[in-house]
């Protein structure tokens, strides 16, 4: 029955051809689905490759399988030095999505005079390859910044210092691995090269660079991602303009706001302000007990915000507060780099 479609070729090489790559592509196959699985968590990309991969083995035929060392593979357990320099996730995606490419349409071109469903079938998993590869590749670049987040304990927030860029430098080097740039005074264009310029510096210290309000500036300057306000650009609108690779961060101070932005897949929250601050002059302060009660069924990373410095960190990392997004704190230190390494060391400090 498996037979009865196929015409027998005159070479017995092809339908080994064909039995090699389809192991190939099943293999690369099962690499990519293991990362979307137990990597990034995506069922939906998951279902996805698990078809592919039930296809191909659906039409791996019997006859393909008898073709295996039919003439003897001389170039069997052949490598290439490449292969040990994939040293991130990231290049395991990109080499395995070529590998998938490359042996379906090798199987494409040698099936298409004996098996035209075949040829056809690969031809169309191929093409969704290219796309997936996309995907994977996006997921996994914002999985990464997730995992800054998660590791983060302390997150910088600019204002206007006429020295800006120097001080933001020095708060990386204080090992501050999350900046959040608001724009101040200046036209767009002033602005978009602010951006760059900080980008720049938070890419130096492989840290994330997140623009505040402007999802058209986060796009320009290939922001690691967008903070925004309850008045601004909605996390589905801001979502569908960045695409699956970017950060959303949400500012959020009461529990309808908070449980809204976790549904609209937001990656972070900043809840505050917790003191009194001059950057929210028309904002009361929330309190610490405030804050613990909004937070408390909270299952994303969060950042208490507003009035934190080094001295009343210590109130906060006391009530299991460990994550806290700091403004002049540490904008206005005498050194911000020695700053950030104080309030570092007490938000990691176990009680």
């Amino acid at each position: 029955m498996e037979k009865s479609n196929i015409i027998q070729p005159g070479d017995s090489r092809i339908f080994q051809i064909i039995d090699a790559n389809l192991d190939r592509a099943r293999e690369g196959l099962r690499v990519l689905e293991d990362w979307a699985r137990f990597g990034l968590g995506k069922e939906d990309l998951v279902i996805r490759i698990k078809n592919f991969r039930q296809i191909l083995g659906k039409h791996h035929l019997e006859i393909y399988k008898l073709s295996r060392n039919h003439i003897e593979d001389q170039c069997k357990g052949l490598s290439h030095d490449e292969q040990n320099n994939r040293k991130n996730p990231h290049e395991i995606i990109s080499s395995n999505s070529a590998r998938v490419q490359e042996a379906l349409r090798v199987v494409e071109e040698f099936s298409r005079n004996h098996n035209n469903e075949l040829s056809k079938l690969t031809s169309d998993i191929r093409y969704e390859i290219y796309t997936l590869e996309i995907e994977l590749l996006n997921f996994n670049t914002r999985k990464e910044a997730q995992l800054i987040i998660i590791e983060n304990n302390l997150y910088a927030i600019t204002d206007y210092r006429v020295n800006l860029f120097e001080i933001i430098e020095k708060i990386l080097l204080g090992g501050v691995k999350m900046i959040q740039h608001r724009f101040k005074e200046g036209n767009d264009k002033n602005h978009l090269e602010e951006a760059n310029k900080i980008k720049n510096l938070c890419k130096k210290y492989n840290s994330l660079f997140i623009v505040n309000d402007r999802v058209d500036i986060a796009l320009a300057s290939n922001a690691d991602g967008v903070h925004i306000g309850q008045n601004d650009i909605d996390i589905l609108m801001a979502r569908k303009l960045l695409g699956s690779s970017k950060i959303i961060g949400v500012t959020a101070n009461n529990s309808t706001d908070i449980s809204e932005a976790i549904k609209n897949g937001c990656d972070y929250i900043g809840v505050g302000p917790v003191f009194k601050t001059l950057t929210k002059k028309n904002k009361e302060p929330l309190g610490i007990e405030k804050i613990k009660a909004l937070t408390k069924d909270i299952n994303i990373p969060w950042f208490a915000i507003g009035g934190i410095n080094k001295t009343n960190i210590s109130s906060l990392k006391n009530v299991g507060i460990n994550k806290v997004a700091v403004v002049s704190g540490l904008l206005d230190s005498e050194d911000p780099k020695e700053e950030a390494i104080i309030m570092l060391k007490e938000l990691s400090y176990e009680n």
